[in-house]
């Protein structure tokens, strides 16, 4: 009996061997060789600034579904001239390089403090205790969001409490903008030095008591811009200072004429800066969760 069973087991196990083996070359999926030779190129970060699921996501777009070739925004030209070359195609020249600014200037000498918050180190949880640390419920929060979400590790907390961007290490890809949950960033051409450093809706005396280099929405620099690249853009909580980087060409006048000095004209940026030749892979589990450095978990 024992020997029957054996043989029975044997034979089936063999048929039904034989019908996956069948099987999986009946149902195989063809991959197309390009997908794997495009993964490759693309920088590794699985941002997701490209609108795709990851590197390989945007891989298998660009080959199954038209996606673009330049798609990849921490890639630049380069990348985009290696898949170009894998697919067979021209080049495609990539728009200018982008990097993230802050509209915000809340420092510890400047922004006015309400308490000292002690809680998990997380921008969007202290945002919901009273509005945050700050008396201006519209700045920077400064637990740094925005810098654990950065892939390339371009962006630090300074000793003022605001994020620092390190513009050799930034990509432009948007992550820490989608992350902050009070929108003090932006993703802002690097040849455009100008910018508002301030996000407070509030007008005259409420935020000057907030902060002392808060825009007041006086529409000074509104007034003054000789390219119209200035408005006071309004919503449901009031009005603030905002550039329109496409008519902005660097004059600084309306630097000059801001009585509250919330708008600065930087340096210019090297615009031959190398960037995001090969970066590591973002490892899995808690590694993009905000709460990692405050929850006592840690990434197995």
């Amino acid at each position: 009996m024992i020997v029957n069973a054996v043989v029975i087991l044997a034979v089936l196990g063999g048929a039904f061997g034989a019908v996956l083996a069948f099987a999986s070359k009946k149902l195989a999926v063809e991959t197309d060789s390009r997908v794997e030779a495009i993964i490759e190129v693309l920088p590794g970060a699985n941002c997701g600034a490209c609108g795709f699921p990851g590197c390989a996501g945007l891989a298998d777009a660009i080959v199954n579904a038209g996606a673009p070739l330049n798609a990849c925004i921490p890639g630049k030209d380069k990348v985009a001239a290696e898949i170009a070359k894998i697919m067979g195609q021209e080049p495609v020249a990539g728009k200018i390089r982008e990097v993230a600014q802050l509209h915000c200037n809340g420092t510890f000498d400047n922004a006015k403090a309400k308490y000292e918050y002690k809680g998990v180190i997380d921008c969007h949880l202290a945002v919901t205790q009273f509005g945050g640390p700050s008396y201006c419920y519209y700045g920077c929060i400064g637990l740094g969001s925005c810098v654990r979400v950065c892939p390339f590790g371009a962006m630090t907390i300074g000793e003022n409490r605001l994020p620092v961007v390190d513009t050799s290490l930034c990509t432009g890809c948007g992550l820490c903008a989608n992350q902050c949950p009070q929108k003090v960033l932006s993703i802002v051409p690097i040849d455009k030095q100008v910018h508002v450093r301030c996000n407070n809706r509030d007008k005259g005396k409420i935020a000057r008591e907030a902060c002392n280099v808060s825009c007041i929405s006086c529409g000074i620099c509104v007034r003054s811009c000789p390219e119209g690249a200035i408005q006071l853009i309004d919503n449901k909580v009031g009005s603030v200072s905002m550039i329109d980087y496409s008519k902005c060409v660097n004059c600084g006048i309306c630097v000059e004429k801001c009585p509250r000095k919330s708008i600065h004209l930087d340096p210019p940026i090297d615009p031959q800066l190398v960037v995001c030749e090969k970066n590591q892979p973002l490892e899995g589990g808690c590694s993009n969760c905000p709460l990692q450095e405050g929850c006592g978990s840690k990434v197995s």
